[in-house]
């Protein structure tokens, strides 16, 4: 299916890209997202009359993901969970949990944000990791997991 993008999507374009994706993609993601819509000729002369007003929303956007990137790069946050006497956690923490602590750190943060790479923290320790607060704004935060 031909799609036009609504704003910039990882791996797939950026604004105001026609690019040919998968049916299912385009109906069960995209569109209801309302990151694309169906390339129309209709669609184009709407998207060509409204493309200065959505870049306008997108630069907002980048601006303001950019801005909380600034205030949190270099944030730590503890979570403890129940551990054995080797630094082995009884269960793990996982990208919902450093939401959650960052959230009561005074951060809106999504749990989809939080990019684990290497899969749950099962250990004590301190971690670094990504948010990902636009698709192009990374900030790094300082995770550390202590042990009850």
């Amino acid at each position: 299916m031909q799609i036009i993008l609504l704003e910039k999507v990882v791996n797939l374009g950026n604004l105001g890209d026609v690019v040919k994706v998968k049916d299912g993609y385009a109906r069960n993601f995209l569109i209801p997202q309302k990151k694309a819509k169906r390339a129309t000729p209709a669609a184009l002369a709407e998207f060509e009359a409204r493309r200065a007003e959505l870049e306008k929303i997108q630069a907002e956007k980048l601006a303001a993901a950019q801005a909380v990137a600034d205030k949190l790069n270099g944030v730590a946050v503890t979570v403890t969970r129940k551990s054995a006497m080797d630094g082995r956690l009884f269960g793990s923490v996982t990208n919902h949990d450093v939401a959650d602590a960052l959230k009561a750190a005074g951060f809106a943060v999504d749990k989809a944000d939080v990019r684990m790479p290497e899969g749950p923290l099962k250990t004590t320790g301190e971690f670094p990791l990504e948010i990902a607060l636009h698709t192009d704004v990374l900030a790094t935060v300082t995770v550390t997991v202590a042990g009850e």
